[in-house]
C-alpha cells in the first residue's frame, strides 16, 4: 500500500482553512474590480521559446517544463541541448507580456488587467517555500507612453485590498530607480551592475550590521572611498515618518543630476496622488533602501510589510516598467505593476497567529431526528436556499447529539430542529452554536430571522 502525503512545496489546507483562503482571494479580487481592472486568465503551460525568453540561467533552472509525447523541441536559449516545447509558468508577468503582444490591436489601452492564478518554480525544498503558489497581480499597460499618475493608483488599490482584509497595521513603502541611480552616480557607482552588486550588500545589514557592509564595500571588491559609504549607508536608512516628512526628505536631496531630479519629481506627484485617492498617510511612507529588480523596474517601485510583523518581509511588491513586450512586439508598452504572493502571505499570517481558521460556508445545518420528517426536512432546507442561506440537510435519522457533534466541528453555526411538537405548531427550534442559545421561531420566518442575526453578527465585527 502506498503511503498518501503531499508533494513537498505545495499548500493543501483542509476545509475551512481553505475557505479562509477562498475569502482573502475573494477580497482581493472584489478591490481590484472596485479599481476598474479586468481579468484575464493565461494558460498554466506556454511555449518553452516564449516563457525562457526573458529569463536567464537561473530562472531555467527553477522552471518546470512539460513533455507528454518524449518529442524535445531546440531553444535559443539552451543551444543544441533540447528542452521540451511546453513548460509551467513561473510567474504571470512574462504571460501578461505574451498576452499584451498577441492581443495588442484587440485591446483598449490603457490595458487594466488583474490576474489570479498559480504560479509554478523549482524551489529549494525548505519551510515556507512553496512550488505552487497563488500570485495576485494588477498591470496597468500603456501604447507608446503611460502617464505617472497610474503609479499612484496601485497603492491605493493595495490600501483597499489589505484594509479590508484586516491582517494588522501596513505600510506601503514607495522609492523611485531614477532617484537611486542618481544618487548611486553621484556616489562613483555609475555602472548598473555595481548598483545592484552594492544594494545586496545594502541588503545585509539587518543581519551582518553596519559595520560588515561598510568594510565589504571600502574593500578590495568594491573598493569605495569611506565617504562615500558612508553617505550610502545615511541614505539607505532614509524612512519618512508623514506625507509633509516624505516631500521634506525630497526637497533635501537637492538638483543633483538629471536622473536624481527626473526621480524626485516623479515620487513627488506619485505621493500627492496617493493622498489625493484617500489612503492614509500612516500607511505609506518613503524607504530609499527600497531596489526591486534592478535590471527590469526603471521608475516608481514598491514594497508593503506589516508594521508589527516585520519579520514577515513584504507581502506585496512591484513597480514601474519601460517596456513590458520589447522581446514579442515592436510596439512599446510601458507599465505599472504589483504583486500579491497570496500563497506565502497566508501561510506566514498563519505561522503569526494573524489568520484564524473560518467558520464554515455552509451557515445552517437542517437535522433529522425521525425518517417519516425527512420530507419536512428537505423542503425546510429548500426554503432556506431560497431565502439566501448556505444550507445543509441530514439526509439519515441518527441521534441529536451526534448531529451536533458534526455541526460544530463542521463550523456550522445555525442548527435547525424539526420535532414533532414544532411540526404540530409550524415552528422550528434553532441552536445558535456560537451564541450557544437557542429559541423557536415559525417556520415562515425561518430564513429571514436567520438572515437578520448574520447580518448583525457581520456588523459587530
Amino acid at each position: 500500500m502506498i503511503k498518501p502525503r503531499t508533494p513537498p512545496g505545495v499548500m493543501e489546507l483542509l476545509p475551512r482553512d481553505q475557505i479562509a483562503f477562498q475569502r482573502m482571494l475573494d477580497t482581493i479580487r472584489r478591490n481590484f474590480e472596485r479599481f476598474g481592472f479586468l481579468p484575464i486568465e493565461t494558460p498554466v503551460m506556454e511555449l518553452s521559446e516564449v516563457l525562457l525568453t526573458k529569463s536567464g540561467g537561473e530562472t531555467e533552472r527553477q522552471v518546470y517544463f512539460v513533455q507528454s509525447t518524449g518529442a524535445l523541441e531546440k531553444s535559443a536559449q539552451s543551444g543544441e541541448r533540447g528542452v521540451p516545447e511546453m513548460a509551467l509558468r513561473f510567474d504571470l508577468t512574462v504571460p501578461l507580456a505574451r498576452y499584451v503582444a498577441e492581443h495588442e490591436h484587440e485591446l483598449a489601452f490603457p490595458f487594466r488587467r488583474y490576474q489570479m492564478q498559480r504560479v509554478y518554480r523549482g524551489e529549494r525544498q525548505q519551510r515556507g517555500r512553496f512550488r505552487e503558489f497563488y500570485q495576485c497581480d494588477i498591470d496597468v499597460i500603456g501604447k507608446d507612453a503611460l502617464s505617472v499618475r497610474y503609479d499612484a493608483e496601485l497603492p491605493a488599490a493595495i490600501y483597499a485590498v489589505f484594509s479590508e482584509l484586516n491582517i494588522g497595521a501596513f505600510t506601503i513603502q514607495l522609492n523611485n530607480r531614477k532617484l537611486l541611480r542618481g544618487f548611486f552616480e553621484a556616489q562613483g557607482v555609475a555602472d548598473a551592475q555595481q548598483q545592484a552588486l552594492v544594494l545586496r550588500e545594502v541588503d545585509k545589514l539587518d543581519k551582518r550590521g553596519a559595520d560588515y557592509v561598510r568594510e565589504t564595500l571600502t574593500g578590495p571588491e568594491f573598493g569605495l572611498a569611506a565617504d562615500a559609504v558612508a553617505t550610502i549607508l545615511d541614505f539607505v536608512a532614509i524612512r519618512s515618518t508623514s506625507h509633509e516628512d516624505a516631500l521634506a526628505r525630497l526637497a533635501a536631496l537637492g538638483e543633483g543630476n538629471e536622473s536624481l531630479r527626473q526621480g524626485v519629481a516623479e515620487l513627488r506627484e506619485v505621493l500627492e496622488l496617493v493622498r489625493a485617492l484617500g489612503v492614509p498617510e500612516k500607511n505609506y511612507a518613503l524607504n530609499f533602501s527600497i531596489a526591486r529588480g534592478l535590471d527590469y523596474y526603471t521608475g516608481t517601485v514598491y514594497e508593503t510589510t506589516l508594521d508589527d510583523y516585520p519579520q514577515v518581509g513584504s507581502i506585496c511588491s512591484g513597480g514601474r516598467y519601460e517596456d513590458l513586450a520589447s522581446h514579442y512586439s515592436k510596439s512599446k508598452l510601458p507599465g505599472v505593476g504589483i504583486s500579491i504572493g497570496l500563497t506565502r502571505l497566508f501561510w506566514q499570517l498563519q505561522e503569526a497567529g494573524l489568520v484564524s481558521t473560518a467558520d464554515s460556508s455552509v451557515q445552517v445545518l437542517v437535522t433529522q431526528m425521525d425518517e417519516a420528517h425527512l420530507p419536512h426536512c428537505l423542503a425546510i432546507a429548500n426554503e432556506l436556499r431560497h431565502g439566501g442561506l448556505n444550507t445543509e440537510a441530514v439526509m439519515e435519522a441518527s441521534k441529536l447529539a451526534k448531529q451536533f457533534k458534526y455541526a460544530d466541528r463542521a463550523g456550522i453555526r445555525f442548527v435547525v430542529v424539526l420535532g414533532e411538537d414544532e411540526l404540530a405548531k409550524g415552528t422550528v427550534t434553532v441552536k445558535d452554536l456560537r451564541r450557544e442559545d437557542q429559541f423557536e421561531v415559525a417556520r415562515s420566518e425561518l430564513a429571514r430571522t436567520l438572515r437578520v442575526e448574520l447580518e448583525q453578527s457581520r456588523a459587530m465585527q
